[in-house]
């Protein structure tokens, strides 16, 4: 995790010219927060029974510039992050999270947004015997997304500061274990943190980089895959393969849009249309129909390093069975290994329904 960066600009055969390095310095944080989770389906108003609270613990690296892409962001921190949740709920228990995440800084540094996403667990998931009433939570293990926005004041004395602002917590298992309702966890929160070696802090430096910046059109192959289970408790999970073919084109050094298209082979599909055509003759489904599907979509790409962020929109072109409704959509993350190969983790969904978390690996030409 420790990261030292230093920029040597040398002149060939005449001397050597070394600029500061970056003081590797880190704050950590930890906000006391209280709330209530949002009752975004009727199904799981049994769940909402008090004000959920917990704890929130950061580990963040400050950024000043000594990288291009750390001044085109207004010099954002990056870390990893814990929350505990009681849910204040005897069926859903108590939840355990770790995630990597990025603080944004707007309003000269005051108002710090943050992003997180990682892996929670949870102490009390369903069981169709001692754990039915449980709807939300399908599987111990989930995926779990957080955002933050604070109004935050660094080093008011000696390295310490204040934050207070508000929370929101996600938890799915984006349909890996049916049941998986999920909840969302709007909250309160105030805490404070601390620079450590806060004697050493530097000025921003200020960006180098030309405005203008011009890049071909880039060409993405991916391939993504996982296993999922329909909502249909006890059907079983089941292995999906995606095949994506897109365009994109830089707009400028931060972002890029795509046009592109998917092939989708969903086994859980084949399973739920043979269940339906045997348990419920009243749907009018044969068993016959084709359980693949294509899709078209357009998107957008937000660089930050050697992450990018995806959101993608898709309308589904080939749609032989009615599951969910023809548009989807896609947002997750792609991490660079070099210029051209990337790994992809994206949440495939129908507005807020979640279908699958898809796991990628592809190559931009």
């Amino acid at each position: 995790m420790n990261r030292f960066f230093a920029y040597f600009f040398c002149l060939f055969c005449f001397t050597t010219f070394a600029q500061e390095e970056d003081p590797n310095l880190f704050t950590l944080d930890v906000s006391l927060f209280s709330g209530t989770i949002l009752e975004h389906n009727s199904d799981i108003s049994h769940l909402i029974t008090d004000h959920p609270s917990g704890l929130i613990v950061s580990y963040n690296k400050k950024t000043y510039g000594f990288k291009d892409w750390e001044s085109r962001f207004n010099y954002p921190d990056w870390g990893f992050s814990f929350i505990y949740q009681d849910m204040k709920n005897q069926f859903l228990g108590e939840n355990y999270s770790l995630y990597a995440h990025y603080n944004f800084y707007f309003l000269n540094r005051n108002l710090n947004f943050r992003i997180g996403q990682g892996i929670a667990y949870t102490t009390n998931s369903y069981d169709k015997v001692t754990n039915f009433q449980n709807n939300a939570y399908g599987s111990d293990l989930m995926s779990s997304t957080y955002l933050m926005l604070n109004y935050r004041k660094e080093n008011i004395f000696k390295g310490f500061g204040l934050q207070a602002g508000i929370s929101l917590v996600h938890y799915s298992n984006a349909n890996f274990k049916a049941p998986n309702t999920s909840t969302n966890t709007f909250a309160f929160n105030v805490g404070a943190n601390y620079l450590l070696n806060y004697e050493k802090e530097p000025e921003y430096i200020p960006s180098s980089e030309e405005k203008k910046y011009k890049e071909p059109i880039k060409y993405n192959f991916a391939f993504r895959t996982g296993l999922n289970e329909s909502d249909v408790i006890g059907v079983g999970q089941f292995p999906f393969y995606v095949l994506s073919g897109y365009a994109d084109k830089r707009l400028n050094r931060k972002s890029a849009i795509q046009v592109g298209a998917d092939v989708f082979f969903s086994k859980f599909l084949d399973e739920l249309i043979t269940y339906y055509s045997v348990a419920f003759p009243e749907f009018d489904v044969t068993g016959d129909e084709d359980w693949k599907r294509v899709g078209v979509f357009v998107g957008h790409e937000l660089f930050i390093n050697k992450l990018s962020v995806i959101t993608q929109l898709g309308y589904y072109v080939y749609y032989p069975y009615d599951f969910e409704g023809r548009v989807y959509n896609r947002i997750g993350f792609k991490r660079y290994f070099g210029d051209k190969i990337f790994g992809a983790i994206t949440l495939k969904s129908h507005g807020a329904k979640a279908e699958a978390v898809e796991f990628g690996l592809g190559i931009r030409l």
